[in-house]
């Protein structure tokens, strides 16, 4: 056989070379992408569509996708890999939604609001105290995708905790949902401490004498709290129905209980803070309207005084021909004199009464 042919058909016997899966990139949505097994993190880095077809081959094991704030191009992509529900993966790709908790298929979407205490120096009324977002969780058979929105409630601090728990994580897909609940709640629960004390600053400086605050300062921190109650307040019933339905291993059911414990707690200190403020609103009005009764209280003594000076300048400024002591050299300094004697016994006055 002549040498070039045998070459031919050398190279077409070969086997093609294999090409490494890792070296297709993620979008840059994407912040982490890994299969888990038995509790235990893969080597390497996949694509989330290669990580996908893995997870379904390999018994035992799941893909945690981590997506920030995807295009509905990734999100597109991704409903592919997966098998989502084209409108799950709308739903996905936009923030802003209510927590809440719905199955669809054999995929369970959660929703949480996501919460962080921004600090400041000052409290004014432009200045946001609770910056909030929320974080959607796919939870699917053998994957978990989680999509946050805004800048709070960042996962990578979850994910290396949980990876650290090969016993929890083995759990398989909802061992990572519970991670994330329980990382919302104790965010929830560091901006209430974080609020708290902010509302004691507000108290103390109310109700201190002779120190007064912008009321517009407290509308803004209602403002915050209101946002911040609406991120806490609805996420009890969604756990409480993903308990009742068993769609939640029965090992995961104390951790997922002692999680709603701790919203309770949260709630709970949420509603006092909101009647705490109210109340400091409605002394911080009392306080405003007493001192708009001052205010005109000491307008009108002044102006009873100006009354009269202004009505004795008035009647000997009438011009008549015939008037008593026109004629008397003394005259016109008694005026005066009587004018000042005037005033002075009407600011006395209204100094005892209180009204200056």
């Amino acid at each position: 056989m002549p040498r070039a042919l045998a070459r031919l058909v050398e190279g077409l016997t070969r086997p093609a070379p294999h090409v490494p899966e890792q070296r297709r990139s993620n979008p840059g949505a994407v912040v982490d992408c890994a299969v888990y097994q038995g509790g235990d993190r893969r080597p390497g880095s996949l694509h989330f569509a290669d990580a996908a077809r893995t997870a379904r081959r390999r018994r035992g094991s799941f893909v945690w996708l981590g997506l920030h704030e995807p295009d509905e191009r990734t999100m597109a992509a991704v409903a592919q890999a997966f098998g989502l529900h084209e409108l799950t993966a709308e739903q996905a790709t936009t923030g802003g939604h209510r927590p809440g908790a719905e199955i669809v298929g054999e995929v369970t979407r959660l929703v949480l609001r996501t919460a962080r205490y921004v600090e400041h120096e000052e409290l004014t009324a432009d200045s946001e105290v609770v910056d909030t977002g929320d974080v959607t969780v796919l939870v699917g058979e053998n994957f978990v995708i989680t999509v946050r929105h805004g800048a709070a409630g960042a996962l990578r601090a979850v994910r290396a905790q949980l990876e650290a728990r090969p016993q929890l994580l083995a759990e398989g897909p909802w061992a990572v949902a519970h991670a994330v609940c329980d990382r919302m709640v104790d965010l929830y629960l560091e901006v209430a401490a974080e609020v708290e004390r902010d509302l004691e600053h507000v108290e103390e400086t109310v109700f201190a004498p002779g120190r007064r605050m912008d009321i517009a300062h407290i509308y803004q921190l209602k403002r915050e709290l209101v946002e911040f109650k609406r991120a806490v307040l609805p996420l009890g019933e969604p756990l409480q129905r993903l308990l009742d339905r068993g769609v939640v291993p029965v090992a995961l059911h104390p951790y997922l209980v002692d999680v709603r414990g701790r919203l309770v707690r949260a709630v709970d200190r949420v509603a006092a803070f909101d009647d705490l403020l109210n109340s400091i609103l409605q002394a911080r009005l009392a306080q405003v309207s007493v001192d708009q009764n001052n205010d005109m209280r000491k307008i009108a003594s002044w102006a009873a005084i100006a009354a009269a000076q202004t009505g004795i300048a008035g009647v000997y400024g009438m011009n008549f021909a015939t008037m008593p002591e026109l004629g008397w050299k003394y005259g016109y300094y008694v005026v005066l004199a009587v004018m000042a004697l005037t005033a002075v016994l009407l600011h006395r006055r209204f100094k005892k009464v209180g009204w200056l």
